[in-house]
């Protein structure tokens, strides 16, 4: 049987980000996806100009529908704006007894539009990070999350562990905002020890749906069967080519080209 992954996050209309990128990378890496949708949102390379949620009951309708039939064998979540989708969220993982579940702690869109509401930050922390087999902040998501400035590696490594002690069985801290350099490291903590994943800097505005794509590459690896850390290690690798090889595409930050593998361009 073909491998199964589920994204819960919200529709991009730019196509970069979200639902979108989630399922493009998904394709790519040769699993089927599968979606639950938690917001529809208005946007483009440049802004987020409207959002509207999803009832948490119809959120949880999907979950239920797909995991009846189908079934998966990853999970991502990414945009889940408000305490009772989270909610909604936390209990069907639960029932389903979902157990790979890569939770992207979703805040900010890279126009720096907020997609979680203040409100629904304590609702992550108490009942969704517990759920999670690996959340993935990046370091403005985890300066939230641990409550103080992260400005060097041993920072991002305090954090890892504080974040850990949140519940999930493992923190990858996102070092891209960290300005450090030709190299983007990201480290992992398992509650035993750490691991740096490194990739090379690559200065380009196309970043759209970095965060989406890296942790949907990282679902869709275990979703084939991959450990922690060989899934960590394929998604840095990929996400790192289709920022490479992403698309000047409106006046904002374009995308990422999801289907690099198929050529530098589609």
């Amino acid at each position: 049987m073909i491998a199964r992954a589920l994204t819960i996050a919200g529709s991009d209309s730019g196509g970069g980000a979200g639902i979108q990128a989630d399922l493009k990378t998904f394709t790519a890496l040769r699993v089927y996806g599968l979606s639950v949708v938690t917001a529809i949102t208005a946007q483009n390379t440049c802004q987020v100009a409207g959002v509207i949620e999803l009832p948490a009951d119809f959120v949880r309708l999907q979950l239920d529908m797909v995991m009846r039939d189908i079934g998966a064998d990853a999970v991502k979540t990414g945009m889940l704006s408000s305490p009772e989708i989270i909610e909604a969220v936390a209990e069907g993982v639960r029932e389903h007894g979902i157990e790979r579940i890569v939770v992207d702690p979703v805040m900010r869109a890279k126009s720096g539009d907020r997609l979680l509401r203040p409100e629904a930050e304590e609702a992550l922390v108490r009942r969704l990070l517990p759920l999670a087999y690996v959340v993935t902040p990046n370091i403005p998501e985890a300066e939230v999350l641990v409550g103080w400035p992260i400005r060097s590696r041993e920072d991002m490594k305090k954090a890892a562990q504080q974040i850990f002690d949140l519940g999930p069985r493992a923190v990858l801290v996102k070092g891209g905002h960290l300005d450090a350099g030709p190299e983007v490291v990201d480290i992992l903590y398992d509650g035993r020890q750490f691991y740096e994943f490194t990739a090379e800097r690559i200065g380009t505005r196309n970043t759209h749906g970095t965060g989406c794509t890296y942790s949907a590459a990282i679902a869709a690896y275990l979703a084939r069967g991959d450990d922690m850390l060989e899934a960590i290690r394929k998604a840095k690798h990929y996400v790192t080519m289709a920022i490479r090889y992403g698309f000047s595409i409106g006046q904002g930050h374009g995308p990422l080209n999801h289907f690099w593998k198929e050529g530098e361009a589609i």
